[in-house]
């Protein structure tokens, strides 16, 4: 596996990883419709201060991995394409994800219902912090997951 800047011959990769609807409900995230996702991921994820990485595997490109900072706290997300899941991929990008962005604390939300993608952070020393609401109304209960010291 092979964690590589994101150009922007990425970005339609992502952009399809992120309409998958089984993804979507996973993730507990909405989908956007191309321009949209092109200038969010231009304008918003590619600043020069968050650290995003291309996860490829075997040449493929599989997903993607970044960190920003957002309401005072580092956080990290990572997503996998439906069709590369359940091969260990996320834990591996993650765990090496952590050496690129020491930054400590580190945070990350999940969708409560989302048990793989916690387990996955679990496996690479993140423990929870807060649950949300477990039964927000017209919402997701989301868990907030910390790697490291407050």
């Amino acid at each position: 596996m092979i964690l590589r800047d994101v150009t922007d011959e990425d970005l339609p990769i992502f952009f399809e990883h992120q309409r998958d609807p089984e993804a979507l409900r996973m993730a507990a995230f909405p989908s956007r419709e191309r321009d949209a996702f092109m200038t969010h991921w231009r304008t918003n994820v590619l600043r020069p201060e968050n650290v995003n990485r291309t996860i490829v595997m075997g040449g493929v490109v599989v997903g993607n991995i970044g960190s920003w900072e957002q309401d005072a706290m580092h956080l990290v997300g990572y997503w996998i394409g439906r069709e590369h899941w359940g091969k260990g991929i996320a834990t591996r990008a993650l765990s090496e994800f952590l050496v690129l962005k020491p930054t400590r604390p580190l945070h990350a939300w999940a969708a409560l219902h989302n048990l793989a993608s916690i387990r996955v952070l679990e496996k690479c020393g993140f423990r929870l912090v807060v649950n949300e609401n477990p039964h927000p109304p017209g919402g997701v209960a989301e868990v907030l997951m910390r790697l490291g010291s407050t």
